[in-house]
């Protein structure tokens, strides 16, 4: 796990090093182990390195393979490296490591650019083929790995983060108005290749490109989730048996894949706690897993660990157990929204921040159980969306859009208004999945495009913000398209996340197995009273967020006036988004100018 970054020049200059140095100094974070650089001609890359697998320096990077004429650099893991190795030895590669790196670097070589369709993992990569002059970039299938780019007639910049992105000076920061629709109506999420700011793009999922010295790219998806019916029907039985099969798989997968111990981030909820009994089964004696509480609410609790505990119990864990008291969770904030890629509307990016940083001090790898609401219909909303009736938007907007448009153009300010940007997108990105089951086609669509920013980012960008690396099985490429085939109905019995439930029955505390869905508990941060309402009108009112003009005045008073009247569908605190975005731009993007 690592962050990587690098320059393309197509004017016939040199990339400027020193900007390739700043890159990596705000990558540090990310790759605490290890720095290095490469230039060739028109091209610079940069790489911070975490390490996880071959710890030795044979493993540092860029990585170059003269034999080949190939630089890269890498970010993540790719599990079934060792069987991609000896595949090639067979055709007489030979290699100088152990590890994932060089296993790129020669796929690459044998199989050009349909070398990713072979990968199994998470990953973001830069290859800079000496000979042709040109660079290949990739992004996993399901966008666990960030790339951040800014493209325009003279360069090509990349990085793993916007911050380093915006290192160099010459990157439009101007508010994107189609990124800024996006973000106030999905909750936070901005489908690539938007961001919100004008001059920067994202890679998007499941995609690779290829940019030629005189700056042509060309871009193309190497992979697609397959919604058809398997052509043999599975009883009940049978689907719970594969899907039990696929996660133990890939979860143990996740497990052998590094040459350092491997934690799991226990929340209390079902996916964890399933997490922390499938190693169990794989034969893990020595777990150690970890859980942070914070203080509670009148209408809410602050920890879950009356569940987390007996799971721990259970399986005997090294269990560590953390509470962050809600003062903390003021003061530190602007830290977690520093190592946001992008303003994160969900609370609790602050814990996985501050649990991050007590977890990297015992390990350097954890699994998490994100994505398996959205691959296995965990959600209240899907139900909903179910049995709605209407076009494809009607049946989805309803039940996930935090604003119409017509409240959004109130919002904001006239300079950044514009036609709907979300509702033509969504009915697009959901025509173009084919089948009969909706619900199917929804949680396809989730899965690859709307979690790749929430809570896929979140939880990259906050324990990557301490040098400790996420792996999410939930999100196993093969698990998600074995499970994307079953019937969605059988996903939404015992009120979602059936066949989970079925295959935690007599592994798991029935407790945790018959709990009611819960989500990351932050509960100060959600009931925008007291020091956070202090926090968020002094933001809201501050001389930068007046200069900048973005949100409506009348809009802002109005939600001050009666901060815990206004909430989205999914109950988020509408003031909370405006505060959080804004603070975003004071501390990145205005820091950056």
């Amino acid at each position: 796990m690592c962050g990587i970054c690098g320059e393309f020049r197509f004017d016939g200059s040199s990339p400027d090093l020193a900007i390739t140095q700043r890159m990596m100094q705000r990558l540090e974070k990310r790759g605490p182990d290890h720095g290095g650089s490469f230039s060739d001609g028109p091209v610079a890359l940069g790489h911070r390195r975490l390490s996880i697998i071959d710890l030795s320096v044979n493993a540092h990077q860029p990585m170059i393979d003269r034999q080949h004429a190939l630089a890269l650099v890498f970010n993540g893991t790719i599990y079934n490296f060792p069987q991609l190795r000896a595949e090639l030895q067979q055709k007489g590669h030979h290699f100088n490591s152990s590890g994932d790196s060089e296993v790129i670097l020669k796929a690459y070589a044998e199989w050009g650019e349909h070398c990713v369709e072979r990968f199994s993992g998470m990953f973001a990569f830069a290859l800079w083929d000496m000979n042709a002059k040109s660079l290949f970039l990739a992004r996993d299938r399901f966008g666990i790995k960030p790339l951040y780019y800014s493209l325009d007639n003279k360069r090509l910049r990349f990085a793993s983060s916007v911050q380093a992105l915006l290192e160099g000076a010459d990157i439009d920061t101007e508010i994107n108005p189609i990124g800024l629709h996006n973000q106030f109506t999905l909750h936070g999420v901005i489908p690539a290749p938007n961001t919100l700011l004008n001059g920067v793009q994202k890679f998007k999922p499941a995609h690779q490109m290829r940019v030629k010295l005189d700056g042509r790219s060309a871009e193309k998806r190497y992979w697609q989730l397959d919604l058809h019916p398997t052509d043999s029907p599975k009883s009940e039985g049978e689907w719970i048996e594969a899907i039990h099969a696929s996660l133990r798989s890939a979860v143990k997968k996740r497990l052998d894949i590094a040459d350092v111990p491997v934690g799991v981030l226990l929340s209390g909820g079902l996916d964890s706690s399933l997490l922390v009994g499938l190693l169990a089964e794989a034969g893990v004696s020595d777990l150690k897993t970890f859980t942070v509480g914070f203080d509670d609410q009148p209408e809410e609790k602050g920890n879950e660990f009356e569940f987390s505990d007996p799971v721990a119990e259970t399986f005997g864990t090294e269990h560590h157990k953390f509470h962050v008291p809600n003062k903390q969770l003021i003061e530190r904030l602007p830290e977690a929204v520093d190592a946001m890629n992008e303003p994160m509307f969900g609370q609790d990016a602050i814990a996985f921040y501050l649990l991050s940083e007590q977890v990297s001090k015992k390990v350097k790898v954890v699994q998490s159980g994100q994505g398996a609401d959205e691959v296995f219909a965990g959600y209240f909303w899907y139900p909903e969306m179910a049995k709605a009736s209407g076009s494809d938007l009607e049946r989805f907007a309803p039940h996930y859009f935090d604003r119409d448009h017509a409240e959004w153009l109130t919002s904001v300010q006239k300079k950044y208004h514009c036609d709907d940007a979300t509702s033509p997108l969504i009915a697009k990105l959901l025509a173009d999945l084919p089948g009969d089951d909706y619900l199917n086609r929804v949680l396809a669509m989730d899965t690859s495009t709307l979690i790749v920013d929430d809570p896929v980012k979140r939880v990259d960008n906050m324990t990557m913000a301490w040098g400790l690396e996420a792996r999410v099985p939930f999100l196993d490429h093969e698990l998600v398209q074995l499970a994307t085939q079953m019937p969605s109905a059988m996903k939404l019995q015992s009120g979602g996340k059936h066949v989970l439930k079925k295959i935690a029955r007599g592994l798991l505390p029935d407790s945790v197995i018959d709990r009611r869905k819960g989500y990351f508990p932050v509960p100060a941060l959600k009931y925008v009273r007291g020091e956070v309402f202090d926090f968020v009108r002094d933001i809201l009112t501050s001389d930068g967020c007046r200069q900048r003009a973005l949100f409506e005045p009348k809009y802002v008073a109005k939600l001050l006036a009666n901060p815990e009247r206004y909430l989205t569908r999914l109950q988020g605190s509408k003031l909370w988004h405006m505060a959080l975005l804004e603070l975003w731009l004071q501390r990145n993007v205005d820091r950056a100018a």
